[in-house]
């Protein structure tokens, strides 16, 4: 009998939903407050876990705006990313996709420039020293005006050839994907690829929007897709993989118990559900755990996780030469856990 933990812990994988701004963990949260100066409401990394206790999205939001106050210069943000890889690298984490909200910091003094140029070379950092592949991901703040998506598309003309797609992030609730159908049809012209946050707080029509009026190429969360029928075939037969965070969902009570999150569902109607980790140090699990917990819960199987694992690596972005280096090493480590 296959030993599955050991199985998810060794296998490599690609994440396709992480926020960098939120695998700020408190205790560098507090190392760069104090290199830059910032006062937080805080006396303690205790306090500050003690603070992760949200009962929805927005609760959520409020904190994690807060943490972003630290993240001042480009060093603060290669940092920041540097760190996010380092923890990866030890969940045997090949290949990252992943999101940053610029509006957070333009709208603090922060020069669009120093936040992604800081990332763009922890990207690298973490490239040359622990072999992770990436893809950056420029997420429009969905609370905000389209106008200031604009802008924000604007200010990231001269990095644009090194930015993969734009996103739709933050408060779901009250902002549909429609409000942004513009902007969105501004960035593909530009080349960059489309995905949104939809169908995680929002109603499957929020999926809907998403898929008809931004044009999405993938789908973050899409939990509540399984509520209309008619959106999972379309799903399915369009191929859209959606990247599923469980432990993010739990944290903000999207589900009520891990027992019963849609994953295994989404698995049986046919879906391309992927794992991911979302904000990692503020909802208590990084891409292993979140594969462990939820395997655990939903008492997945092996060819589940399999499919999983696979459906990261087909959702992603990926040269035909990364691919195959990664799904050859997919391949030696499942033929060891046959044995």
């Amino acid at each position: 009998m296959t030993d599955l933990p050991s199985l998810i812990r060794a296998l490599p994988k690609a994440e396709l939903h992480l926020h960098i701004e939120g695998s700020l963990e408190p205790e560098q949260m507090f190392e760069l407050a104090a290199r830059n100066n910032v006062a937080l409401p805080y006396d303690s990394v205790e306090d500050i876990r003690a603070a992760y206790r949200f009962n929805n999205l927005q609760e959520f939001l409020d904190i994690y705006y807060q943490g972003m106050s630290v993240l001042l210069t480009k060093q603060d943000f290669h940092d920041l990313t540097y760190a996010y890889l380092k923890r990866v690298h030890a969940d045997n984490c090949r290949h990252v996709e992943i999101f940053f909200d610029p509006q957070g910091h333009t709208e603090r003094g922060v020069a669009f420039s120093d936040a992604i140029e800081g990332i763009f070379d922890g990207l690298e950092q973490g490239k040359k020293d622990f072999g992770i592949s990436s893809h950056l991901i420029l997420s429009f703040l969905r609370h905000l005006s389209e106008e200031e998506a604009f802008e924000t598309l604007e200010q990231a003309e001269p990095y644009i050839d090194r930015i993969l797609a734009v996103g739709l992030d933050s408060s779901e609730l009250g902002h549909p994907p429609s409000k942004f159908e513009r902007v969105y049809a501004k960035a593909r012209e530009k080349g960059l690829k489309s995905f949104a946050h939809a169908g995680e707080e929002g109603p499957p029509e929020y999926v809907y929007e998403a898929l008809d009026l931004l044009k999405v190429d993938r789908i973050d969360h899409g939990n509540r897709a399984l509520e209309d029928d008619a959106l999972v075939e379309r799903l399915v037969a369009e191929n859209k993989y959606l990247t599923v965070c469980p432990l993010s969902n739990l944290k903000l009570c999207v589900v009520d118990d891990l027992k019963n999150h849609p994953l295994k569902t989404m698995l049986n109607k046919g879906l391309k559900a992927t794992v991911n980790s979302d904000d990692p140090s503020y909802f208590g699990g990084y891409l292993n755990d979140n594969y462990l917990r939820t395997a655990e819960a939903l008492h997945l199987t092996k060819d589940d996780i399999v499919t999983l694992v696979k459906n990261g690596f087909d959702g992603a972005y990926l040269t035909a030469e990364r691919k195959a280096e990664l799904m050859h090493e997919f391949n030696q480590v499942i033929a060891s856990h046959n044995t």
